[in-house]
């Protein structure tokens, strides 16, 4: 199966017990209902980038859907955490882009969204021959990409909170959910 659509989706759950926050995360992006399997980083050739409710309702529940995800979780009070996934397509809609997740903590909303997309569009700079320096500034770079008019468009979507006051875990995902 090679996908033709895709999606961005994102959520944010609390609960006593960390299977628990994950699965309310899981229903605060829309996607509770399906045996996902994580797969890595290839956006196939001319997949589709569609809008969230769009792609929810393609969905039915229990089936076998492929996706790429970021999940990040604390139990720690005030904790900051963020999940990223970056997508970057290439000008030639008959080429692979990327997909690529960042997880972590400590990050604002936008720094892991920007570190997630500059991934995926590094990755797809490198595969097309652009020549870059990689030291350079994200913002430096992505100007580059865009120049080069081999990359039509970047982007990201972040889940970014504070752990639970009270301790709870608190997870937070994004995901890009393959569809056929």
């Amino acid at each position: 199966m090679t996908p033709t659509r895709i999606f961005l989706t994102r959520g944010i759950g609390r609960h006593r017990h960390q299977l628990a926050a994950f699965e309310f995360a899981l229903r605060d992006a829309g996607i509770e209902r399906q045996n996902l399997v994580f797969v890595s980083s290839v956006l196939p050739p001319n997949c589709a980038v569609v809008p969230r409710d769009e792609g929810t309702r393609s969905l039915s529940p229990g089936e076998i859907t492929y996706c790429v995800m970021a999940r990040a979780e604390t139990d720690e009070p005030g904790r900051r955490i963020a999940a990223s996934i970056g997508i970057a397509r290439p000008t030639d809609s008959a080429r692979y882009g990327y997909i690529s997740e960042h997880h972590g903590h400590g990050l604002t909303e936008r720094d892991s969204g920007d570190r997630a997309e500059d991934l995926a569009a590094t990755m797809l700079a490198s595969t097309l021959g652009i020549s870059f320096n990689p030291d350079s500034a994200w913002d430096e770079r992505k100007q580059l990409y865009v120049h080069s008019q081999l990359i039509i468009e970047s982007s990201s979507i972040t889940a970014a909170t504070d752990g639970d006051p009270d301790g709870r875990w608190t997870c937070a995902l994004a995901a890009a959910v393959l569809l056929p």
